[in-house]
């Protein structure tokens, strides 16, 4: 894939990270009221592991449900991408999940794990390679 061309696909999925960015901050503010409602509106201290797993396991489905059930989540979809397998085929819970934790590994690094698809032939980031999937263009 030409260097402009896995620019451009940067771009997309990045404009497609932005969109779900912002729909997983309104989920996270749901979910942190229903937290408050069942702590008696009680504050979690800063730091509590069981709350940042609870945000966790929130962004996991949100991201699960949609890369499972079509590919694409509302993001992915406005930018006419979705998420298959290496071999094209839909993906699976075990797909999602491991796709999901390559996530967060790519994004560590100062989020190097993005911006590899530059250096990568196919386009690929560090979660693509990883979870076994990639990011394709819809057509039409």
């Amino acid at each position: 894939m030409p260097f402009r061309e896995r620019l451009a696909l940067l771009a997309r999925r990045a404009g497609a990270a932005l969109y779900d960015g912002l729909l997983l901050l309104a989920l996270w503010l749901v979910a942190t009221a229903a937290v408050l409602a069942l702590r008696g509106g009680e504050a979690v201290p800063p730091g509590t592991v069981w709350f940042e797993l609870w945000l966790l396991a929130v962004a996991f489905a949100f991201h699960g449900w949609f890369w499972v059930h079509g590919g694409q989540t509302l993001g992915l979809r406005a930018w006419r991408l979705r998420v298959v397998r290496a071999d094209g085929a839909p993906l699976g819970w075990g797909d999602a999940a491991r796709r999901f934790a390559a996530a967060l590994l790519a994004l560590a690094p100062a989020g190097l794990g993005w911006l590899w698809m530059l250096a990568d032939r196919e386009g690929r980031a560090w979660h693509d390679r990883l979870s076994g999937t990639r990011v394709v263009q819809m057509r039409g």
